[in-house]
């Protein structure tokens, strides 16, 4: 099954002058893929207004109003998905920062998901990264899958750090 993928950065940082453009491809294999422009391979889903591409990279925010969100323009059925990301400092308790694959659009009710999530935080706390692996999402609790939750040893709100899923059609990293 195909998942479209949907990456939802709701809440974004604007990039600094000192960040590095474009991100390092991290460890093996970021190296081995060819990246494309935002605007080759992916499109607006809702709050165009809170969306920025800067040289080639995007940045997208929240506010009172609205956050952000964008999807592939076309279905893949593997591939290399990365995201460099700064969060949000202070205090973010109920917002989720998220970076996703879904084919929720092409089976709506049954879908299957690849989640890279950070969990709002309060003062002081760290910030929690979740991860997520589904397959019939149909939310009757009959969805088979794996949630694991890691406390950061980092500040993610310092730099951009580089997250990246590794899909082939016999796993995922």
């Amino acid at each position: 099954m195909a998942l479209l993928p949907l990456f939802i950065l709701i809440l974004m940082a604007p990039s600094s002058s000192n960040a590095q453009w474009p991100p390092s491809p991290g460890y093996w294999p970021g190296s081995r893929f060819r990246s494309m422009s935002f605007y080759q391979g992916y499109r607006n889903l809702w709050g165009y207004s809170h969306q920025r591409v800067d040289q080639n990279a995007l940045t997208i925010w929240l506010d009172s109003t609205s956050g952000s969100g964008f999807k592939s323009v076309k279905p893949f059925r593997s591939g290399y998905f990365g995201a460099s990301i700064k969060l949000q400092p202070g205090y973010t308790a109920g917002v989720i920062t998220a970076f996703y694959l879904s084919n929720s659009e092409a089976h709506p009710g049954y879908h299957d998901e690849v989640d890279i999530e950070f969990l709002g935080t309060t003062f002081g706390k760290p910030y929690t990264l979740q991860t997520n692996v589904y397959i019939r999402g149909s939310g009757d609790g009959r969805i088979i899958g794996r949630e694991m939750k890691f406390h950061l040893w980092f500040d993610p709100t310092k730099t951009f750090h580089y997250y990246a899923i590794l899909w082939s059609p016999k796993e995922i990293m």
